[in-house]
């Protein structure tokens, strides 16, 4: 196993796990989560998006107002509206995301690599203007050229990105093509490297093991694995793996996980998985 000096968790329930079709967390649910998964001890909670109105916005007003350990982040798109968004409800960390396989800049923005590279060195200035620190998410990073996206990360390293978020984003790894292509990744870019995995396939855990092993320093996971279509990379799954399995820590009170997963169940009207392996282990 790979010597590692920290591997830390970005849970992106809020966010990414609010775009489950038909789940809509109230601002008391969004409250609680966030004071549970602090509790658990999540470093970096990915709160929501301002840029989806006054409601949202409302809500993550509150939840900077709590006395949190975590750092929360607001998910941006490369849009100055966005970001303004983001500043007015009193974000310091932000998360900007852009599209870098051919097939989403091509069919989905209608714009050139050219435009990507470029709009992505004008919205980390406009960004980094307010004083912000910054993330790069590269969308659709596992059907990106990988020079390009060599490109993409330089680019985000140059203009002040923190870190760069790899998202497998319609969860189209292996274990194995998850460890090649992120290997080479760190090897060859300066940016610590987010992991961010979808369970179309069901390896969305198995990915984000695969990625900490070819040297990620960070992985996106939601409780139970929440999430668009199949889902995301299970928080439970993750760092019970990474106990037991590799007897490393992330830092977390594995006793809290009961508690995120029933409040994540109440909130989504979703009922908890008892089959899975991890719930029995925890619950027993």
């Amino acid at each position: 196993m790979q010597s590692k000096v920290s591997f830390q968790l970005v849970d992106t329930t809020m966010r990414d796990g609010e775009q489950t079709a038909g789940v809509v967390f109230s601002q008391e649910e969004k409250l609680q989560m966030a004071v549970k998964l602090d509790e658990a001890g999540i470093p970096w909670i990915e709160a929501g998006i301002p840029a989806m109105g006054r409601r949202e916005q409302e809500t993550l007003k509150e939840m900077l107002s709590l006395p949190l350990r975590a750092t929360l982040i607001a998910w941006n798109r490369a849009d100055e509206a966005d970001i303004r968004a983001s500043i007015a409800c009193g974000f310091s960390h932000i998360h900007l995301s852009l599209p870098v396989s051919d097939l989403h800049i091509q069919f989905k923005l209608k714009k050139s690599r050219e435009w990507v590279l470029e709009r992505l060195q004008h919205i980390l200035q406009f960004t980094k203007s307010f004083g912000c620190t910054v993330f790069v998410g590269a969308e659709d990073a596992s059907r990106a050229d990988p020079e390009f996206l060599l490109q993409y990360a330089d680019v985000a390293s140059r203009f002040g990105a923190e870190r760069l978020r790899y998202a497998d984003t319609v969860g189209c790894l292996d274990p194995f093509e998850t460890f090649s292509r992120v290997n080479h990744l760190v090897s060859r870019s300066s940016l610590p490297v987010e992991f961010h995995g979808h369970n179309d396939f069901g390896l969305a855990a198995a990915n984000t093991l695969s990625a900490f092993h070819a040297g990620a320093a960070l992985a996106s996971v939601t409780i139970s694995g929440i999430g668009e279509r199949a889902g995301n990379a299970s928080l439970e799954e993750v760092v019970t793996s990474m106990s037991h399995l590799y007897r490393f820590s992330c830092g977390l009170q594995l006793p809290v996980l009961p508690e995120l997963t029933h409040l994540l169940s109440r909130a989504s009207g979703r009922p908890i998985q008892t089959y899975r392996s991890v719930m029995t282990a925890m619950n027993g």
